[in-house]
């Protein structure tokens, strides 16, 4: 494969890594909006939104094009073709901001205080915002150890949901004065476990790349 195919693929890690940093950026302004009941953040999170559309339509049409120009095979065709679903999955992560705030601003979160303190939603965003750094960590470098460690990270995200929505749930059953609040905090944390999903997911691509296995729903890895 040309040297040119090299410095074509390094400028499309490049773009999927600003996407990366931009879906980050959204993951920490949701969370920051609802502990400071910060309007502001939340309309950047929504503008924020629409970059990550643009970004969308031009890496897959980087993509088709070092396709056509280069016909890839092997590891360089599989590197091409989870970079579509790695773009995918980061414009995913910008639709999960974007629906966490929506439901913040729909259920009008931010006008009051929450019905618990905020400690096991803010530690789900920080993980999986660290999900997503250390997939796309193991994409530049190739690892698939590292994407290994990030599927199993999602565990700790999984049980902080089901915390957080039993002891939310408890408090919709005895007081549904609570229950609207309540309610948007479990779908809140419904959004940060499938940003999660979607961090695991380009996770998943990167073992792909790198081993040429799909290890999408197997139980153990």
């Amino acid at each position: 494969m040309p040297n040119r195919f090299d410095e074509d693929s390094s400028a499309l890690k490049a773009r999927l890594l600003e996407m990366g940093r931009l879906a980050s950026g959204m993951i920490r302004s949701t969370i920051a909006a609802l502990m400071r009941r910060d309007r502001s953040l939340v309309r950047e999170v929504l503008e924020v939104e629409s970059r990550m559309d643009a970004f969308q339509r031009e890496v897959d049409n980087e993509v088709l094009r070092l396709i056509a120009v280069y016909t890839p095979v092997a590891r360089n065709l599989r590197e091409l073709l989870m970079a579509t679903r790695i773009n995918g999955e980061l414009e995913r992560i910008g639709d999960q901001a974007a629906t966490i705030c929506y439901t913040y601003q729909n259920l009008h979160l931010l006008d009051e205080p929450p019905v618990k303190p905020l400690e096991d939603l803010p530690r789900m965003a920080v993980l999986a915002e660290q999900m997503l750094h250390e997939a796309l960590h193991a994409f530049v470098a190739g690892s698939a150890e590292e994407s290994v460690a990030v599927i199993q990270a999602d565990n700790e995200v999984d049980r902080l949901n089901d915390l957080i929505f039993q002891e939310l749930l408890a408090f919709m059953t005895t007081d549904v004065r609570q229950s609207r609040r309540a309610l948007g905090l479990i779908l809140a944390a419904r959004g940060f476990e499938r940003v999660a999903d979607h961090a695991v997911n380009i996770a998943e691509d990167v073992v792909f790349i790198v081993r040429g296995e799909d290890i999408r729903h197997v139980a153990c890895l």
